[in-house]
């Protein structure tokens, strides 16, 4: 019997077709591209979906995080500290801000940063943490928090991968100073390229990060300060209003197929990282293993799609030698074993019943 291949994930528009289309179409009608009433109106709906009292609209989310820097006057001389474990791009972004990125393992049940490892690495040059809610989980935030009063820095948050997820009851992007969220089209809420936003509860850091994003201007050709060009355009910001009401339905989808792999998977070779937070929206599902290689190859030989995220830890990245990176062995491990398995809107239960079996079969190769 031929297999169908079942792919990775599913960006396209499918039950959002016809909201999606609309908005494309109304934006083209239009004839107003940049900066417009599309994008303000993202920005309150955003804001409100995610209980946030300002959000802004951005190019990406690695501006995001690089604009909430600038725009808390983190820059030349300032270390930021987060997670070797995630996209390069957090880091990057702390670089594009000018200051320098300063690695603290992780935990290894959560994966996010460790919450004493950051403490650890505080020095006087410290300005802000900045930790990633990964995969779709917060990180502890709790604890984090402390290490951030105790020692006077500011808390940013990467929420790039977790769309409406909560830390303890809380909404992430409200719990530090700022969040930064990305609209990558495979995120929870994707657009159909790049995007990107701030949510802040901070009225003065939100015109801040407007006027940065948009060339540092006040009025139309006066440059206040040095900007960037970093703008949600209108076509993303009405795609971006069409899917939103989708997304509360796209989250709970997610988590039913998570609790049916963590259920499928119980007495498998793999581990299942935990679920230390019930408001983990599962951006991804990963597990780990010590033969990683070969079970992507057994999926893939099985017609499933499965991704690395990620396979180089970001402090080994040459990238980012020049910052003197501390070694982080927790994030080497995990960034040896893990294992993204197929999981987004549209996956029914048929698709995660034949990867758990795949993934039962390996255990006898």
């Amino acid at each position: 019997m031929t297999r169908t291949r079942m792919p990775f994930a599913a960006p396209a528009p499918r039950d959002d077709a016809a909201e999606v289309r609309a908005a494309i179409d109304r934006v083209v009608s239009s004839g107003w591209f940049i900066l417009g009433p599309e994008v303000e109106a993202f920005e309150a709906e955003f804001a409100d979906a995610t209980g946030a009292a300002h959000a802004v609209g951005v190019g990406n989310g690695t501006d995001a995080l690089a604009l909430i820097l600038r725009a808390l006057g983190i820059g030349a001389g300032d270390e930021v500290i987060t997670t070797p474990l995630s996209a390069a791009y957090t880091a990057l972004a702390v670089i594009m801000a000018g200051a320098r990125p300063v690695f603290a393992d992780i935990d290894p049940a959560r994966m996010t940063i460790d919450a004493d490892a950051a403490e650890r690495a505080v020095t006087p040059r410290t300005r802000a943490l900045l930790p990633v809610h990964l995969y779709g989980q917060a990180a502890d935030m709790a604890a984090l928090e402390r290490v951030a009063a105790r020692h006077n820095l500011a808390m940013v948050e990467d929420c790039c991968q977790a769309h409406l997820a909560t830390a303890a009851g809380r909404p992430v992007g409200t719990i530090g100073v700022a969040g930064a969220f990305s609209f990558y089209p495979t995120k929870n809420l994707g657009a159909l390229g790049d995007g990107g936003a701030v949510t802040t509860r901070d009225p003065a850091l939100a015109e801040r990060v407007r006027r940065l994003r948009n060339g540092g201007q006040t009025a139309r050709y006066q440059h206040e300060e040095a900007g960037v060009n970093s703008r949600l355009d209108e076509l993303q910001a009405a795609i971006l209003r069409a899917r939103l009401p989708f997304l509360r339905g796209w989250t709970a989808s997610r988590r039913t197929l998570a609790a049916g792999y963590r259920a499928g998977l119980s007495g498998t070779s793999v581990r299942v990282p935990p679920e230390l937070d019930s408001g983990h929206v599962y951006h991804l599902f990963v597990v780990q293993t010590g033969n990683r290689a070969a079970l992507q190859q057994h999926l893939a030989t099985q017609e499933i799609s499965t991704l690395v995220h990620y396979p180089t830890p970001i402090p080994r990245q040459r990238a980012f030698a020049a910052s003197r990176p501390a070694h982080c062995p927790l994030a080497d491990t995990a960034c040896n074993e893990l294992l993204s398995l197929p999981l987004y809107p549209g996956l029914d239960d048929v698709d995660l019943q034949r990867v758990v079996r795949a993934i039962g079969e390996f255990q006898e190769v």
